[in-house]
């Protein structure tokens, strides 16, 4: 299994990646803007480190040619709708993307009004993702994360179908780093699906940490 990770000097990756490595044996490209001196202490023989800009064609199919798997860290559409160019362009088809609650204003509650208060019009340019990636033809899957944060050990998440109002304030990015390795290890999770990603049991009116 190949698997290239676009934005891989992110806050996810961070996790993401020993955790990909302990549980799988997954060969990884790391790409990223100047991945080379940021990325060097993941270096070793079943690791790729490329440098490039996902809005740019050619960067993306350097670090994309030999993928089984592809997953980005962000939802900028622009970077989005390059990735599906050039994906299609090669025949892939997985791709995952951390994207953001509340693209289909499906937030319930007091949770849903704290959260529109908090974001406001923000949602724009992730409303434009999630919808170049439900006019492709690839196997995508759009993670709805709901708030994040970060806690040793605390790999609990659960995932809420579009339709359905979405109901959890926070998940940590643990949990959603396996959930992509949940999807990794398991093919047919998650496809063409945009899945909203929380902690059990935290129907909070906000994040415990705010």
């Amino acid at each position: 299994m190949k698997v290239t990770i676009i934005g891989a000097a992110g806050q996810i990756p961070h996790f993401l990646i020993p955790m990909l490595q302990k549980q799988t044996d997954a060969e990884l490209t790391l790409f990223a803007r100047n991945a080379t001196s940021r990325l060097l202490d993941y270096s070793k023989p079943t690791v790729r480190i490329v440098d490039g800009d996902a809005s740019k064609s050619g960067d993306v199919k350097t670090a994309i040619t030999d993928a089984d798997v592809v997953f980005m860290d962000f939802d900028n559409p622009e970077a989005v709708k390059n990735v599906i160019k050039v994906m299609d362009q090669l025949g892939k088809k997985r791709l995952i993307v951390a994207g953001v609650l509340g693209v289909y204003d499906e937030v319930a509650g007091a949770f849903g009004k704290w959260n529109n208060m908090m974001i406001g019009s923000g949602y724009l340019p992730h409303k434009q993702a999630v919808t170049e990636l439900e006019k492709s033809d690839l196997d995508y899957t759009y993670m709805r994360m709901t708030w994040l944060y970060d806690q040793d050990g605390n790999t609990n998440y659960e995932t809420q179908k579009k339709g359905q109002p979405l109901i959890g304030a926070q998940v940590t990015r643990q949990a959603v780093s396996q959930y992509v390795i949940d999807m990794i290890k398991n093919p047919e999770l998650g496809i063409r699906e945009s899945n909203g990603v929380v902690e059990p049991n935290t129907n909070f009116a906000k994040p415990s940490f705010y």
